[in-house]
């Protein structure tokens, strides 16, 4: 098949195979003059290359994952970096409990302080100082 008809059965641009397929994720692929020949398999590659972007990963960390010298996924591979991805993920999501808790916090403290009769100062509303906590918790980019 050619790029076109893999794209519409991959869901995806000629741009993209083309830069899977000049990063080695796709292996060998045929020719028939100057025009590229797709096989079935090359299908699944590329879903499977737009399932791992899709999780976050990038193509540089996923790369020799997707396609061993067998020509097949390491699934065992895969599949741990996976799990180590939710892990990971686990812990930022950990992370931003307690930052949205915090913020709960500090609105609460600023409702109350607001219903005071004369406006206060927003050092004043506060329990504890904003800084207080490690900058790089305080921002979330």
């Amino acid at each position: 098949m050619y790029i076109s008809e893999l794209g519409r059965r991959a869901n995806a641009s000629p741009k993209a195979i083309r830069l899977y397929e000049s990063l080695g994720l796709l292996g060998q692929v045929g020719r028939k003059g100057t025009y590229r020949i797709y096989s079935e398999q090359n299908v699944y590659q590329v879903q499977l290359i737009r399932q791992v972007q899709a999780l976050g990963f990038r193509l540089a960390d996923m790369g020799p994952l997707l396609l061993s010298g067998k020509g097949v996924p390491d699934w065992g591979q895969l599949v741990a970096l996976l799990e180590a991805r939710r892990v990971a993920l686990r812990v930022e999501v950990a992370r931003l409990q307690q930052l949205d808790s915090k913020l709960g916090e500090v609105c609460a403290e600023i409702g109350v302080c607001l219903t005071a009769p004369v406006p206060p100062m927003l050092a004043d509303c506060i329990d504890k100082p904003l800084d207080s906590a490690p900058r790089d918790k305080l921002h979330t980019s």
